[in-house]
Order: C-alpha cells, then structure tokens, then sequence
C-alpha cells in the first residue's frame, strides 16, 4: 500500500465539533509554519448496521445520502474553521471507513496527527473520545490534542517550535 499523506503533512480528524474546529486551526497555523500542507479528514460509516431491524424502511438512509451528510458536514466544518477564504495549503478528504483505522491510515507518514478534544471531561468521562484514544494508542507519528476552548487560566495554544538538538553520546 502506498503513503497517503507525502510526509510533510499534518493530517486532522473532522468529526463537525469545535474540538476538532479548533484542531484545524491550530493545524494549519503549525503547517504554515512549517511550510506543510494540512488534510483534513472526515471518516465515516453507514449507520444502517445502528438500527434495529425491524426499523421502518423509510428510517434507513440510502448510502449516498450518508455520504452526502458526510461530505457535507465536512465541507462545513472547514468552512466554519476559516471562514470565507480557506487556505490552499488545507485539502480537506471524505474517506468511508471506521474512524481511527481511517485516520491512523491518512497519518502514516506524516509529520503529526492533530485531534481536538474537550477542554474537560464531563461527568467523569475523559476529554479524549474513543477515536481520540485508539489513535493515541497505535499512532507511529506525534499526536496532538487540541482543546476545544483553551482554559482562560493557560495561554492559547501557538505554533511548536523546533530547534536542532545537540547530538551528545548513544541513546
């Protein structure tokens, strides 16, 4: 199978959240600071597995309106994030599959994975969802979390610096 992502690319999930807004912001200011390019990507999955079979015909939506809602909330999404004049350097990819395989995919062999989460979780549940977990599990490249809305107490998230470290001994 070949790279999807050219290795000079921050790939970002798109779920429609702000967390994942505010993931595609942070991402292309970090892109353009590193000359890279940023994918934005939507994985989605036909819902009609998540309904019970004796559900009436008309509940299940074809495949094509799925991908349609898909297509669209991802379009929207970018759209929201940047508003009126998005970036050259953002392709923003529709792919039909499980989330975090879709994504961990895309991110083979890029500089960095970006993932929006809540500022806290609610009712003890983590700020990281299930999607958010499985990547930080099995990604083989950088994962950043970024917070839907920074807490005021902390400064805003910026672009990460780096700097060539001295090379001293093994290891």
């Amino acid at each position: 199978m070949t790279e999807l992502t050219a290795g000079h690319d921050i790939v970002v999930g798109i779920d429609g959240s702000e967390a994942s807004m505010a993931a595609l912001r942070w991402a292309a200011r970090q892109a353009r600071a590193l000359g890279a390019e940023v994918t934005a990507v939507h994985a989605w999955e036909p819902s009609a597995r998540g309904l019970a079979p004796y559900a009436p015909v008309s509940a299940h939506p074809t495949a094509e309106e799925e991908r349609l809602q898909a297509a669209h909330l991802l379009a929207a999404t970018v759209r929201e994030a940047f508003g009126p004049r998005i970036d050259s350097s953002v392709r923003a990819v529709l792919v039909e599959g499980p989330p975090a395989q879709v994504l961990l995919r895309y991110a083979r062999g890029a500089l960095l994975l970006a993932l929006g989460r809540k500022a806290r979780g609610e009712f003890e549940l983590p700020p990281m969802g299930a999607v958010g977990r499985e990547c930080l599990r099995h990604a083989a490249i950088p994962v950043v979390a970024v917070p839907a809305v920074a807490p005021s107490s902390s400064p805003p998230v910026g672009t990460v610096r780096t700097a060539a470290l001295p090379r001293r001994g093994a290891a």
